[in-house]
């Protein structure tokens, strides 16, 4: 079992991790709020299962307040800027837990609204 999982994975050299089906579609760098996901491609003859394809970057860079929310980050710093939208995330969060208390509404549902505002937060711009 140890000899398959030494010879299946490596993280001395990145030719060795293409070996592995990673492929990075981004160049990685000091890219302030950088994210990297996987997300499978094309399934693999022998086991049957998708291989994973890191993909970094910032999915939410556009939007309609990202230039205001990189200009703020650029002239506040990041420590700083990434507390203070940290707070109004939680504020914006308490919000929809005590509209959710207020209106009856399960667990699920707030979950729900919060990731809804986490997407259209993005989709805005506010995450860039």
């Amino acid at each position: 079992m140890s000899a398959i999982a030494a010879s299946s994975f490596s993280l001395a050299a990145s030719s060795k991790a293409r070996g592995l089906g990673f492929r990075s579609s981004a160049p990685m760098g000091n890219r302030g709020g950088c994210a990297a996901a996987a997300v499978p491609i094309q399934p693999s003859q022998k086991h049957g299962r998708g291989r994973l394809q890191v993909v970094a970057g910032n999915k939410n860079e556009g939007g309609l307040f990202a230039p205001a929310v990189v200009i703020s980050r650029n002239i506040v710093g990041v420590k700083k800027f990434n507390a203070f939208r940290g707070k109004l995330i939680a504020l914006h969060s308490q919000v929809i837990t005590e509209f959710c208390k207020e209106i009856g509404a399960d667990s699920k549902l707030r979950q729900g609204l919060i990731k809804t505002a986490k997407n259209n937060g993005g989709r805005l711009g506010f995450l860039a």
